[in-house]
């Protein structure tokens, strides 16, 4: 039986400051911390130390240079949550060979999709090689036919683990480490290209200055390796600052979400993140804990990020576990994007959620942020993400370019040494959101308010009628406050009839008699005319329907293509 590596060890901390991700390995393995699997019950499946991790690491590594690899030729490596790609992702970095994480098959549609789907990120990249789960090796054969690829597989390919004396290559910090393929949904994802320079970074101003870590600190995490949260915050950078960590599968999670929570309790960690419907989905299997089950008093930094942040459903979560020791004040909103590697934005650590209560009438016809009058207005609460991290700019700017003022909602774009290099092989592409000055079009819409940072929303998804601004994600959380409603059952859009724009809002329904479905579509839109003066077309659509990203988000732009494409019926 494994034993967890521990938290604690007499290696001085060193919080990212190294040239390269293998100089970073090369320092935590002089220590005794290390990476954590565990299964969906909570069981430990395999420990696996940092020094432990660099010798299998840097031997794998000499045998894909053996077997006629070289420094600079992609790899793509199926993010499964365990040792095997960790030792992959590693080899590839001494090899001087780029790691591209691709995703599992849980967030599409059945085998066909997913083939397909990742063969044309294999393609994007131009890979050599893939290497994956021996669970999936019919499905990655059927996706690299016809590619030609050195070796498809799993680590074995490359033979046993013997010693191996192939001199390795030295790295330097513009390499690029590693490629992140986004989450996009409007089209086919980009590649981001990350060097080590970026990489390293993003971690420093993390560790250093987002989360404040420090030699007790302890981090578990559910998040998929694919996924730049998971693989970023909380892979290398534990790496990088010598941070024991504890992973539990995503799909697991899914299943057993109060598995995350255990681990929390369980190993005293300090540090884990999270999106808002992993908070909700914890707090809806809550009920019938037994008091004394967790305690969940050692943790003092519970990130969430990675799509719009919901203030009720932290609130819920802190209601719901106060009595097991969480603290509310343990939040930490943040904003970030992989095109920035991860990090942008870090809320104040020990002082929870902050919001900012705005007019919705004017943010919508004005882009103005601006407090109610009084109490008749409608309002909205907006969750301030902090100030960008040290050594980054924000400017917010309007549709000509030019720099807003406080208060004032335009695009958001930021500046700085954690930005991606390039989407790989995509000049067109990066030339569209990259200016010559280092300035990101991050494509969402925010303001700033005393400093801090506040998310509007997705530029692209943005609804305009008669001269209103009105945000989808307003309309889609209304709807889901209804009974028999849960966070992610709708999506809303807008179409251009010819004559008018019209708002379209899906939502999954699970009744099947007439009488209900029929209810609940009077009920959905009557909400949406009460609270945001909005007539739309509600569409009933089955359950687990709607399109998510392969983080788990809501991909509205690609729900709107399916319903003008008639999968949800024929459009009117």
């Amino acid at each position: 039986m494994p034993s967890a590596t521990p938290t604690e060890c007499q290696l001085p901390s060193r919080l990212g400051d190294f040239e390269t991700l293998g100089a970073a390995l090369d320092y935590a393995a002089q220590g005794q911390r290390g990476l954590n699997f565990y299964s969906g019950r909570a069981e430990l499946l395999e420990s696996l130390g940092f020094g432990q991790l660099r010798t299998q690491a840097r031997a794998l590594a000499g045998r894909m240079l053996r077997a006629g690899f070289s420094k600079g030729e992609r790899i793509a490596l199926i993010a499964e949550t365990d040792g095997d790609f960790v030792r992959a992702f590693f080899a590839c970095i001494y090899a001087g060979l780029v790691p591209a994480p691709m995703p599992l098959p849980m967030a599409f549609g059945g085998r066909s999709v997913y083939v397909e789907h990742i063969r044309g990120m294999l393609t994007a990249a131009g890979v050599s090689g893939v290497l994956a789960p021996p669970v999936l090796a019919e499905w990655i054969a059927e996706a690299t036919e016809e590619l030609g690829l050195r070796a498809v597989g799993d680590l074995t390919v490359f033979g046993g683990g013997e010693p191996d004396e192939t001199a390795l290559p030295a790295l330097d910090p513009d390499d690029v480490a590693y490629i992140q393929f986004s989450s996009g949904s409007t089209r086919f994802p980009l590649g981001v290209t990350v060097t080590h320079r970026a990489l390293l970074s993003n971690v420093r101003a993390i560790a250093r200055h987002g989360l404040h870590l420090r030699p007790g600190d302890r981090c578990v995490s559910w998040l998929p390796f694919y996924h730049d949260m998971g693989l970023v915050g909380f892979l290398l950078t534990p790496v990088a600052t010598q941070v024991s960590a504890d992973y539990l599968p995503t799909r697991e999670f899914a299943r057993r979400p109060l598995t995350w929570l255990t681990l929390i309790s369980r190993s005293r960690a300090t540090v884990s993140y999270g999106p808002g419907f992993g908070y909700q989905l914890a707090s809806r299997r809550a009920a019938g804990l037994a008091p004394g089950t967790l305690d969940l008093s050692s943790w003092r930094a519970a990130g969430i990020g990675g799509d719009m942040i919901r203030p009720d459903i932290l609130a819920g979560f802190s209601e719901t576990f106060a009595p097991f020791g969480f603290d509310s004040r343990a939040f930490v909103p943040s904003y970030g994007m992989a095109e920035a590697t991860l990090a942008i934005s870090f809320a104040p650590l020990d002082r929870g959620v902050e919001v900012d209560r705005v007019d919705i009438d004017r943010l919508e016809r004005e882009h103005l942020a601006a407090a109610p009058a009084d109490g008749t207005a409608r309002s909205r609460d907006f969750v301030l993400c902090g100030p960008p991290l040290p050594g980054h700019d924000i400017e917010i700017r309007d549709a000509e370019g030019r720099s807003l003022g406080e208060r004032q909602v335009g695009r958001i774009f930021v500046r700085g040494p954690s930005l991606m290099r390039d989407y790989w092989d995509r000049p067109d592409e990066t030339h569209r959101v990259l200016s010559a000055e280092g300035w990101l079009d991050t494509g969402d819409l925010g303001y700033q308010i005393g400093g801090s940072l506040v998310i509007t929303g997705r530029a692209k998804d943005l609804i305009i009628v008669n001269g209103r601004n009105i945000w989808p994600q307003d309309l889609e959380w209304s709807a889901e406050r209804l009974d028999g409603l849960r966070s992610g059952d709708a999506a809303a859009f807008s179409i251009d009839d010819g004559t008018a724009e019209r708002i379209i809002v899906l939502v999954q329904c699970r009744p099947l008699d007439p009488e209900a479905r029929g209810a609940l579509q009077s009920a959905v839109s009557g909400a949406l005319r009460a609270e945001h003066g909005a007539e739309a077309e509600i569409v009933l659509v089955p359950p687990h329907s709607l399109p998510q990203t392969s983080s788990g988000k809501l991909a509205r732009s690609r729900a709107r293509q399916l319903f003008l494409a008639g999968s949800f019926g024929e459009v009117r």
